[in-house]
């Protein structure tokens, strides 16, 4: 497989993982003050940058923006199931899981290509 194929996928898929952790962790620790949990997010996301800014460069060279947006939301969604499964022990319900079903429909039409 070809690395400029490859490569903005993986990365993209662990800087989600590192975005949701940012967004999510700090509501484990309630009881500290705001601007510990800001800076705390912060500094995880600065590692999600790490990969996804790569992810983009690389993937520009063979995605169009379109392609490289819906695959970040498509694994921010994966990473956010998995996130709050991991750290909250909180599983999909059968809405969740048909609203993301939704946006992989949305997505397999970004990737389609024209339908005419």
């Amino acid at each position: 497989m070809n690395w400029s194929f490859a490569a903005p996928v993986a990365l993209l898929a662990g800087s989600n993982l590192f975005m949701n952790t940012a967004w999510y962790l700090h509501l484990k620790i309630p009881g500290k003050a705001l601007w510990v949990a800001i800076a705390m997010s912060w500094g995880i996301a600065f590692f999600e940058y790490c990969l996804a800014v790569p992810a983009n460069r690389i993937g520009a060279q063979v995605y169009s923006l379109g392609q490289l947006k819906v695959m970040q939301e498509a694994f921010s969604l994966l990473g956010f199931v998995l996130v709050a499964w991991a750290l909250f022990g909180q599983k999909p319900g059968w809405n969740e899981i048909v609203g993301f079903c939704l946006v992989g429909a949305g997505a397999w039409f970004i990737f389609k290509g024209p339908l005419g």
